[in-house]
């Protein structure tokens, strides 16, 4: 069960973690979590590119090991990264020590002060801990990609009628995602600069 958008009460909840850019300017931070990938994520960058679109990727650790030249070119292209643990651990199911200790293994992989806890599962004592030294970013509208059970279409939808100013948008650069994001994310780069809207990078 997922929301495609989070509620304020949320918001309100836990208002020490990022959930949007506070700004009036037409400006939307795309997200892009579990890679890197050899073959998708070089495709987005791509793509990023054709449309002069800046994004943060975070990256899981393990994979940054196995793919760094990938990394890299993220980096190069002007792009930011976070954190998104070195397992792409679920925060509700594991133990604050070994989630602290995971995430620090994945900072010696991926340099960055911005952490985003995979699935969005995140303990209050993991919050205590990590925001000492992290900038915690969850989301506004996640596109639905991984979703298995909606089509492409449904993903583009998803985006265009719940984006609004400063959002935080969610992809990911994944197998699992792959389908949906690869036709998704053109059309939604696409919908947005046609009126104006300029995509940047979460730092």
């Amino acid at each position: 069960m997922y929301l495609v958008k989070n509620p304020s009460l949320l918001k309100k909840v836990f208002p020490s973690l990022l959930w949007k850019v506070n700004t009036k300017e037409k400006e939307l931070y795309l997200t892009f979590d579990d890679g890197p990938h050899p073959e998708i994520t070089p495709w987005v960058l791509d793509v990023l590119d054709q449309f002069d679109a800046k994004a943060t990727f975070f990256c899981v650790g393990k994979n940054v090991e196995q793919f760094p030249k990938v990394y890299n070119e993220i980096l190069r292209r002007g792009h930011t990264v976070g954190n998104h643990t070195q397992n792409h651990l679920n925060g509700w199911k594991t133990p604050t020590k070994e989630y602290v200790k995971d995430t620090e293994l994945c900072a010696q992989a991926v340099e960055s002060k911005l952490f985003r806890p995979p699935y969005g599962k995140i303990k209050t004592t993991q919050i205590k801990r990590l925001k000492k030294d992290y900038k915690i970013v969850m989301w506004s509208v996640i596109s639905a990609d991984f979703d298995k059970n909606i089509v492409p279409e449904e993903c583009v939808n998803i985006v265009i009628q719940n984006a609004d100013y400063g959002n935080i948008i969610v992809f990911h650069d994944s197998e699992k995602a792959e389908t949906n994001m690869r036709y998704a994310l053109p059309k939604v780069l696409n919908h947005f600069t046609q009126i104006g809207w300029k995509f940047k990078a979460l730092v």
